[in-house]
């Protein structure tokens, strides 16, 4: 929960094998539980408020939806102390993709966890999405990664790490997450103009 999700690549929606899903949201929910939330300027907060009081209230609306639409809350899911703009951080198990937490775009400490079956299934789910910015899959087997990998609709894919960005590497989105590319090769074409010139030559006996 980089930034505490205010991340505009934040992996919110977290696709969980079924083999491994109990014990993913187990692990889940005690990593959230464990994150010590306060002041940033202390060197022991981990987890911290949110930007203002419209992005608060907006997480807030976020987290109340889910419960309404039938997500089990696994952590957090309120208000921490009673001054600025905490949030505990937020896990939900059991989402389904129609929900509004799998479909928009957060941008809070809320971690959805999605379980599948198949690759194919969870390639096709994952990219039923109008955004595109960036994806991950963490995986022991590199021809399952390259494979998924390929087929994410997703201008930034990491294999197993997250949200890893360098000044050489082009960073942009599919979709509705944007047009161009920032960093790299790509980026210094966006500050260039393309000019066409057509010269006619003339015949020799002209």
């Amino acid at each position: 929960m980089a930034n505490h999700g205010q991340n505009c690549c934040a992996g919110s929606r977290t696709f969980v094998h079924e083999k491994i899903y109990d014990e993913f949201v187990k692990l889940s929910k005690m990593q959230a539980e464990n994150r010590i939330v306060g002041d940033p300027w202390d060197d022991i907060t981990m987890h911290s408020a949110q930007v203002d009081d419209k992005q608060f209230k907006k997480v807030m609306e976020y987290v109340e939806s889910a419960k309404a639409e039938g997500a089990v809350l696994q952590a957090g899911g309120c208000r921490y102390g009673d001054k600025g703009y905490f949030i505990k951080p937020t896990v939900f198990s059991d989402v389904k993709d129609d929900m509004r937490i799998a479909r928009e775009e957060i941008f809070g400490p809320v971690q959805s966890i999605i379980k599948f079956s198949s690759l194919d299934e969870v390639v096709q789910r994952a990219n039923a999405t109008n955004y595109g910015l960036a994806a991950g899959v963490f995986t022991s087997n590199i021809n399952t990664a390259l494979m998924v990998a390929q087929k994410m609709k997703a201008g930034s894919m990491w294999i197993n790490c997250y949200d890893i960005v360098t000044p050489q590497t082009p960073f942009g989105g599919y979709k509705m997450s944007g047009q161009g590319r920032e960093l790299g090769e790509y980026a210094l074409k966006e500050y260039t103009e393309v000019k066409t010139i057509t010269i006619k030559v003339p015949e020799k006996n002209s």
